[in-house]
């Protein structure tokens, strides 16, 4: 580890801290329907949406209607998203003449990007055309997002409100979502990024003759468009296989630090617009300090262990200073490349600016861990703070145990109805992925596409279920995992790791939103101090150290030791 390091992890935290208060501020701005900078343009735009669509943006829905809507959108979109990909020979804007994508790899792909996971069991260069690839992925990865967020608010409003029928309007959210927050960030961020170098063309592929006379096919098309919404709306489906760690994707020291400022961005934002809509923005903070802390805990032990390196290696030339460089860019170096790994896995993005699966152990293990805690460090666009604040409801759960009085959070009553989904939400994530990984290495199928023995193995399979569960779309990329069976499962997957923790989460939003505000009293438990951040971190460590242990102590954790005392695999 050096001090220039750490400045570069210092600079990425202050930016980040610097952004949470303004952006936060104009988002909540633009979900209370009140004027921005933006609205003499986009007003019209959104109006007119609206009239075409049907919606009445004043109308508001109960929350079995906004699930019902969310549901429907998603459905369509797998639909169509699914149609592209089957058709994608006889359709246009198609200049490597691309085959029709399997019947598996398409359901596959459909799912993930219906999910926000951008799960890529696939080579995107030479498996999805430009129309697939801009009116399939690159839309799913705005409308997606717009999703987790219209998601993120309907809870929201189940803490601000009071006996209140409704939680808001799906259609006016994930509108107002997409027209004013991620389209224009996405504008801006792509135009940077085509300065740095990034391509944004219709070309077809350049075929050129290296200089040892051989020839190689160099992709191209429209490449920062996608890049700009993969980061900000936290998806991470590359244009190119490599993702990030390509030139043409992340090609300069400035591109890596707006991609990982773009991922971390929203879901930031979103506990100041907590803070704002609740009437205390201390409780935003107080949810930003419980994401930060987690966040630099997971930074430090990845760039450690990585600086560390392999003591197997120790003995080689300048061994014990090089640290592990398996896998990365040498243009980002190892503290970048600790750094955008933890960002990443943080936020349910499944960009990489190196090879997870070349991580020492222990590097690679905080990345599990943190899709394992269900991505609520900052998190996905949305998803990361609904997931937080269930966590929340459950740690205020276990205070109220603790001092003998009915639990509360922001005066609302948190009653057996809202722990008891909160937990269901939170437990269909283990259920997914050990249930599943559990499979995966005992029948043929499964093994198949390993390409490791022992306990590293065991981690490709585990982290597989891990990022789709988690709605992640990262891998220990050795799994060769474009098989019918891991398309299929890991497809289930992604979609039990989204929907099915969505609709307890908006029963509890709906349920929140019915209720009173009951004053404070002496006895009620202040939620924006060090007492209910540390408290709340202990229950997600707790939560998540006895539920994934055992699996971790299988893959990871012994893969460690055995490295220690002379072993790879």
């Amino acid at each position: 580890m050096t001090l220039n390091g750490w400045l570069q992890v210092a600079l990425f935290c202050a930016l980040l801290m610097l952004l949470t208060k303004p952006l936060g501020g104009y988002m909540t701005r633009v979900f209370a329907g009140e004027r921005t900078p933006l609205s003499p343009v986009l007003r019209p735009v959104e109006r007119g949406l609206y009239w075409i669509s049907g919606v009445d943006e004043a109308e508001e829905q109960h929350w079995l209607s906004y699930a019902i809507a969310m549901l429907a959108f998603s459905f369509a979109g797998f639909v169509v998203l699914y149609a592209l990909q089957r058709l994608q020979a006889v359709l246009p804007l198609n200049p490597g003449h691309l085959e029709a994508v399997t019947p598996d790899l398409a359901f596959n792909t459909s799912v993930s990007f219906v999910t926000n996971t951008n799960w890529q069991s696939y080579v995107p260069e030479t498996t999805m055309s430009y129309l697939v690839q801009m009116a399939g992925l690159t839309v799913h990865n705005f409308v997606s997002a717009a999703t987790g967020i219209a998601l993120a608010l309907a809870l929201i409003r189940g803490f601000s409100r009071r006996s209140a029928k409704t939680v808001g309007n799906f259609w006016v959210d994930m509108t107002r979502g997409t027209l004013y927050v991620l389209l224009p960030i996405s504008i801006l961020a792509a135009l940077v990024m085509i300065w740095q170098g990034v391509p944004q063309n219709l070309s077809a592929y350049t075929d050129v003759t290296t200089l040892e006379g051989g020839r190689q096919l160099i992709a191209q098309g429209p490449v920062a468009s996608q890049e700009a919404i993969k980061m900000l709306g936290t998806n991470g489906g590359g244009f190119f296989n490599a993702n990030s760690a390509h030139p043409f994707e992340n090609p300069t020291a400035l591109t890596n630090l707006l991609q990982m400022v773009l991922i971390f961005s929203i879901g930031a934002a979103l506990t100041n617009v907590f803070g704002r809509m609740v009437g205390d923005q201390r409780q935003g903070w107080a949810i930003f300090a419980v994401m930060g802390l987690l966040f630099l805990a997971g930074t430090g032990v990845v760039y450690w262990s990585e600086a560390a390196g392999n003591p197997l290696l120790a003995h080689l030339p300048l061994g014990h200073l090089a640290g592990n460089m398996e896998g990365k860019e040498v243009r980002f170096g190892i503290a970048n490349s600790a750094l955008f790994s933890t960002i990443t896995t943080d936020a349910s993005c499944g960009a990489v600016n190196a090879m997870i699966d070349s991580l020492t152990p222990l590097g690679g293990m905080i990345p599990m861990i943190n899709i394992m805690l269900g991505e609520i460090i900052f998190g996905g666009v949305g998803s990361g703070l609904y997931g937080m604040l269930l966590f929340v409801i459950v740690a205020m759960f276990v205070a109220g145990l603790m001092v003998g009085r009915t639990p509360e959070y922001l005066g609302k009553k948190l009653e057996a109805k809202e722990v008891k989904m909160a937990m269901l939400a939170i437990l269909i994530l283990p259920l997914s992925i050990l249930g599943f990984t559990a499979l995966a290495v005992v029948i043929q199928p499964g093994l198949s596409a390993l390409s490791n023995a022992g306990p590293h193995g065991f981690s490709e399979a585990l982290y597989a279920y891990v990022s789709a569960t988690g709605n992640n779309g990262s891998a220990f990329a050795g799994l060769s995992a474009n098989t019918p069976f891991w398309n299929s499962t890991l497809g289930i997957a992604m979609f039990i790791g989204r929907f099915l923790m969505i609709v307890p989460m908006l029963a509890i939003a709906g349920s929140l939103a019915a209720k009173k505000i009951v004053p404070a009293s002496l006895g009620t438990f202040p939620t924006h101090g060090g007492l209910f951040v540390g408290l709340t971190i202990g229950v997600i460590l707790i939560t998540g150290g006895l539920t994934f242990l055992p699996a971790l102590a299988l893959g990871p954790i012994v893969e460690h030791l055995s490295m220690l005392s002379g072993s790879t695999f």
